[in-house]
């Protein structure tokens, strides 16, 4: 940030999800992903909330036609929700074998996208779709599948 730009008016992005299943859901994330218990509050009737800590936050926001291109390029054809959950990793392929060991569905496999990432995508707990993405140099990726989107190849 340079030196004569105002503070940020945003701190932090806390994304809210309820879950049926909260155990389940918090063994999942907590456990099985890796995300650190930050608190955990309970309440009146049983009323509880574990906040995990996510690292970095973005907030990406994609017009219909770039939410189909990334459906097409990770998945092979559209399946995400209006809103999916995506976590950077280190080693894509290891995370999603775990995650599916935990509970996760697995929709599609580690892709090596055109924007040089590996990606999964999930069905997790919570009723939550993810993506599970390692940034990568390009000698990177070797034995995954290779996304080939359809069209001009422009994002």
């Amino acid at each position: 940030m340079a030196a004569d730009s105002p503070a940020p008016a945003v701190r932090q992005l806390r994304l809210v999800v309820e879950a049926t299943d909260h155990e389940a859901a918090v063994a999942f994330f907590r456990d099985a992903l890796g995300l650190p218990e930050e608190a955990a509050f309970s309440g009146e009737g049983d009323a509880r909330v574990v906040i995990l800590d996510a690292g970095r936050a973005t907030l990406e926001i994609a017009n219909p036609a770039q939410k189909r291109l990334i459906d097409e390029v990770e998945v092979g054809r559209q399946v995400a929700p209006r809103i999916r959950v995506a976590f950077e990793v280190d080693d894509t392929e290891a995370t999603t074998a775990r995650l599916v060991a935990a509970g996760a569905s697995e929709i599609a496999p580690p892709t090596r996208t055109p924007w040089q990432s590996l990606n999964s995508r999930l069905d997790a707990p919570a009723g939550l779709q993810i993506t599970i993405f390692q940034e990568l140099t390009p000698d990177e990726g070797v034995g995954t599948r290779d996304a080939e989107p359809e069209g001009d190849g422009d994002s």
